[in-house]
């Protein structure tokens, strides 16, 4: 932490502040009323009836002589009410302050919650409190997944030394094929894992993105394309493709479409079906995607995009899915200012769309 010279107080220099202000609007009245004092003739003046009149020196010598009486009178009354009031203004500078301590200290729950009506300081109150409430939900979710993501890597890794452990105690015994089958798949598994992890790291990125005009309806169809070899007993069709041009990271919203459609081919039932339509409107390209599948419950479908989260049932034939594939759409939407919408289909799947901003 930086280290500071000790200084005044924010609170004394609004006290030295406001003590001044009052002071120096005193001397121009004074100083007025001095002026105003010169139109006076000199020398004494004296009444019809004879009495004695002051004249203006007299006047003079006795303004100037209490005028120094009010303008210490006014110093006073400046610094003491200038103190007070700059205590009360400043009372929820300290309870900001006080927060920020606390937090500093490792307490993301604490909140400044400041009362009263909307000015500068509760603005300023409010926005801290959403700071850390999204610092929080951040540091959850990385704890969270970095939990997951070490079981998720222990998991390969724990398999392949069982095999070879297993191996070495019977080298005799050992079917070598199926050994180096089931360690190929292994490995295969935490490379595809490993791969993901590193995605959804740069997707969470903003300033990573190289976003450059891009034909999304061909991306998708490229993408579709691609797929065809892996929809094995699936019927994967391109329905509409009207999307346009869009300023995009082509890399990273085809690897997000690319996720999409192996989700919805793994998660799929036999003899099922993929539909894929690009559309647009002034401001966004949409991407939908919708299969076939089992019948899905909204708070089931309102955790996919959790890392490692994998829907219960929805596999179809083995489940070789990683758990982060619509984690990484997400955080992919989410890097180019979109967003990912996913519903339940009615009759059984899951509806998928990517929002993209042009």
């Amino acid at each position: 932490m930086r280290e500071r010279a000790p200084g005044l107080s924010v609170r004394l220099k609004l006290t030295l502040s406001y003590a001044a202000f009052v002071v120096i609007v005193g001397i121009a009245v004074f100083v007025v009323g001095f002026l105003v004092l010169r139109f006076l003739p000199e020398g004494n003046l004296y009444s019809e009836s004879g009495s004695f009149t002051p004249g203006r020196g007299d006047l003079v010598d006795v303004f100037v002589r209490y005028a120094w009486y009010a303008v210490l009178a006014l110093a006073i009354v400046g610094l003491g009410g200038g103190w007070v009031v700059s205590g009360l203004m400043l009372r929820p500078l300290h309870r900001i302050t006080d927060a920020a301590r606390a937090v500093r200290d490792g307490d993301l729950a604490h909140r400044v919650d400041l009362p009263g009506p909307r000015d500068e300081l509760t603005d300023l109150a409010d926005t801290f409190d959403a700071m850390l409430a999204r610092i929080e939900e951040t540091l959850e979710a990385q704890k969270r997944f970095a939990a997951n993501a070490s079981h998720e890597l222990r998991t390969p890794h724990a398999t392949m030394r069982t095999l070879l452990e297993v191996a070495r105690a019977d080298p005799g015994g050992v079917d070598l094929e199926r050994l180096l089958h089931r360690l190929d798949l292994t490995n295969e598994r935490a490379i595809r894992l490993t791969e993901s992890l590193l995605a959804l790291a740069r997707s969470t990125r903003e300033g990573a993105l190289s976003p450059e005009p891009t034909a999304v309806d061909e991306l998708v169809a490229t993408v579709v394309s691609e797929a065809r070899g892996d929809a094995a007993g699936l019927d994967l069709d391109l329905m509409d493709a009207s999307g346009g041009v869009a300023r995009l990271d082509e890399t990273l919203v085809r690897q997000a479409v690319a996720n999409l459609v192996r989700n919805a081919l793994v998660h799929n039932i036999e003899g099922g079906w993929v539909r894929l339509a690009v559309s647009g409107e002034v401001d966004e390209v949409i991407i939908d995607v919708v299969n076939s599948g089992d019948d899905l419950s909204r708070e089931l479908v309102s955790t996919l995009p959790e890392p490692f989260v994998r829907g219960v049932g929805r596999t179809r034939g083995r489940a070789d899915g990683t758990g982060l594939g619509l984690a990484i759409v997400a955080s992919i939407a989410r890097a180019h200012r979109g967003r990912l919408e996913l519903w339940p289909r009615e009759g059984g799947g899951l509806h998928a769309r990517l929002r993209l901003p042009r």
